[in-house]
């Protein structure tokens, strides 16, 4: 399919920024050298949550490198809504970017705080609890409307559901970790959305 090269290779700067910037800021927080643990997370949870990451690192090489061997699931979207996806993939990995610098040492793969962690309520953490995994939903949405494929989609909505459920028992570890500070930061902001109040 000779109309979908622009859409590949918008696909692949996408990817590649975004995978450059976790990349360095896990590089980063895994300086401390602190160990992490993983078992709190359960083993059968964090291998399903990795197979669904892993497939759908899969399907979005597949249709890059061969979009015809997915067109069963394709998703008929003209070129103007494609593109859109490739703008607000682009401002996805600026988002990543200013989320993981906020961040900064605290980040981890899993459930566990870092003994060494400090509370996050600024920048994007101003406005909600866990903008990382917003910004991981507007990132894989906008992946799924460029490549206009229904596999891309439905394997990142296993994903974001995943780390949805996973989402309590993180938040859990961060009140064991930062008690009535984290609780009075969960009274004033969203958990995904942002909380508007009147004044």
């Amino acid at each position: 399919m000779t109309s979908d090269l622009p859409f590949r290779i918008a696909v692949v700067v996408i990817f590649s920024l975004s995978v450059l910037v976790t990349l360095y800021f896990r590089i980063q927080a895994a300086s401390s050298g602190e160990k992490i643990s993983r078992k709190d997370e359960g083993f059968r949870f964090a291998l399903i949550l990795r197979t669904l990451g892993l497939g759908l690192f899969v399907s979005t090489v597949v249709w890059v490198i061969s979009p015809q061997s997915l067109e069963w699931a394709a998703i008929p979207l003209g070129p103007g809504v494609r593109w859109t996806g490739a703008v607000t993939g682009v401002a996805c990995s600026l988002l990543m970017f200013w989320t993981l610098r906020s961040l900064g040492k605290n980040l981890t793969d899993t459930v566990v705080t870092r003994t060494t962690a400090t509370l996050i309520t600024t920048s994007p953490y101003r406005w909600v609890r866990h903008p990382f995994y917003v910004t991981a939903a507007l990132l894989m949405a906008s992946v799924t409307i460029l490549a206009a494929n229904l596999l891309i989609g439905t394997i990142s909505f296993f994903v974001l559901l995943m780390l949805a459920i996973r989402t309590p028992k993180e938040e859990d570890k961060l009140i064991e970790a930062f008690g009535q500070s984290y609780r009075d930061y969960t009274a004033t902001t969203g958990r995904f959305f942002p909380r508007f109040r009147g004044h």
